[in-house]
């Protein structure tokens, strides 16, 4: 008896329907952008430049003879301006992220995630190497037909300049950003004459293909599905939210006609189905498919859309910065000021007291007590109790200072060591010193008492640190 079950093969033929868009988030399927002018491309254009000319150039200022911005991780210092950040003012930078992140969330609220599209670093960088792209080898069409053509020597040409002038910025771009971690002007000779340390070779090499990989190859991949961004700017937003979005009871039913007929007269909305706002989008969705994470808010489709309702004689704002509310009401009747706003403004205005608040408090000198560990104390041979210290003084300024060392909590001591010190700007100096009593002058095995730290330029100003003075038995 046979068991095997047959199995007829029936041949089925899937018709796929002619319209159907390429699967955006499949990686391989590239988006040609498409150039388009207009007043919020030029915005665009204006802001991330002034951003990338800030990131460019700030390092190579110098202020108070130092490097203005330099986050150096070896030294564990940052200096900011006048400013000069050390581990012991952790409260300051965290004031300054938590403000920054409470500015990102009130902007979102308010206006969506135009970060993403005007000033956002992924978007700014993709841009340019768009800009390169279109310099080497055309338009969005023309580059469409060449990634099509065989291999010649033209196509080969174009490619490769393209290539090399990505390469090129991402290698300058990637200095820029090392440059804020160590003094730029001597990383950049070193790296030309290949004497640059080697963490600084290989950071400059790991940014510079990154640089490279996410705008030139990887970029709307980055937004659609790395950023973290995206995925939760949806919590921020409300139907009070100015967002890229698209009319649809005025669009609608869409369709191609001529400039002379009547939209109406042909049962048709204001979008003549041109497509363009796809074409321009850097992320290649379609607005009018309704508010999509993958917006980044840049407003290319809207100068798109303008342009096209120019030509037909329309009125502009098919697509614009508006919100679900105003959508649904013939009427604006949008509040943009709302109890989550004034929230956020409040948050921001706390935090931005606190920050000035630590600002002003701060000392521009610390004091760092280290005991000897492998002796708490020591009998010398006059029959005197010894302790020795190490005082690491900070110079947390930008300008040297000369600091006084006393102490208070004993009597009828000797202090052994240093009590004067000149430390150098943004500089560290470590004194040893010992403390020697009489033991018939101390009741207790173990006593507390402070070092006293004065700036010569700044008397009234004082810092004492807690140690004790061991006895022993």
């Amino acid at each position: 008896m046979d068991n095997k079950i047959k199995i007829k093969n029936i041949p089925v033929e899937i018709q796929k329907p002619e319209n159907l868009q390429p699967d955006r988030f499949n990686p391989r399927n590239r988006i040609y952008v498409r150039a388009v002018k207009g007043m919020h491309q030029l915005l665009r254009q204006r802001i991330g430049f002034l951003g990338m000319l800030a990131f460019m150039l700030l390092p190579w200022l110098n202020f108070n003879g130092h490097q203005a911005v330099l986050f150096d991780l070896f030294e564990q210092k940052f200096n900011i301006f006048g400013l000069t950040l050390w581990p012991q003012d952790l409260t300051i930078l965290a004031f300054i992220l938590m403000i920054a992140a409470f500015a990102l969330f009130l902007v979102t609220t308010f206006y969506g995630r135009v970060w993403c599209g005007y000033t956002c670093p992924q978007t700014v960088w993709t841009f340019i190497f768009i800009w390169f792209e279109e310099k080497c080898e055309g338009s969005a069409n023309q580059r469409k037909k060449l990634d099509q053509r065989p291999m010649d020597l033209d196509k080969l040409f174009r490619k490769g300049a393209k290539h090399v002038s990505w390469l090129a910025f991402s290698f300058y771009t990637a200095v820029t950003f090392v440059g804020y971690f160590t003094p730029i002007r001597a990383l950049l000779p070193d790296l030309m004459m290949f004497s640059a340390s080697a963490y600084a070779t290989t950071s400059v090499v790991v940014f510079a293909v990154c640089t490279y990989g996410n705008a030139g190859w990887m970029r709307e991949i980055m937004c659609l599905h790395i950023c973290p961004y995206s995925r939760f700017q949806s919590a921020m937003f409300d139907k009070d939210t100015f967002t890229v979005s698209y009319d649809n009871k005025r669009g609608e039913g869409r369709g191609p006609r001529g400039r002379k007929q009547d939209p109406k007269e042909l049962g048709l909305g204001d979008c003549i189905d041109c497509k363009l706002c796809v074409q321009v989008c850097p992320t290649g969705i379609d607005i009018r498919n309704g508010l999509q994470y993958e917006c980044i808010n840049c407003g290319a489709c809207i100068d798109a859309c303008d342009g096209v309702m120019d030509k037909m004689n329309y009125a502009r704002g098919l697509i614009s910065y508006t919100t679900e509310r105003n959508l649904e009401h013939a009427k604006r009747v949008t509040q943009p000021v709302r109890p989550k706003l004034i929230g956020y403004v409040l948050i921001l205005l706390i935090l931005s007291g606190a920050l000035l608040v630590n600002i002003a408090m701060r000392k521009t000198f610390e004091l760092d007590i280290i005991r000897d560990r492998n002796q708490l104390y020591r009998v010398n041979y006059d029959g005197m109790v010894e302790n020795t210290y190490t005082l690491k003084l900070i110079n947390k300024a930008q300008t040297i200072q000369t600091f006084n060392i006393a102490v208070s909590g004993l009597e009828h001591f000797e202090l052994l060591g240093k009590q004067s010190a000149t430390v150098s700007a943004g500089s560290t100096l470590d004194i040893p010193v010992s403390v020697v009593m009489d033991p018939y002058d101390l009741t207790k095995p173990v006593t507390e008492f402070h070092f006293v730290l004065s700036s010569d330029s700044a008397p009234e100003s004082q810092i004492s640190q807690p140690t004790n003075f061991f006895k022993g038995r």
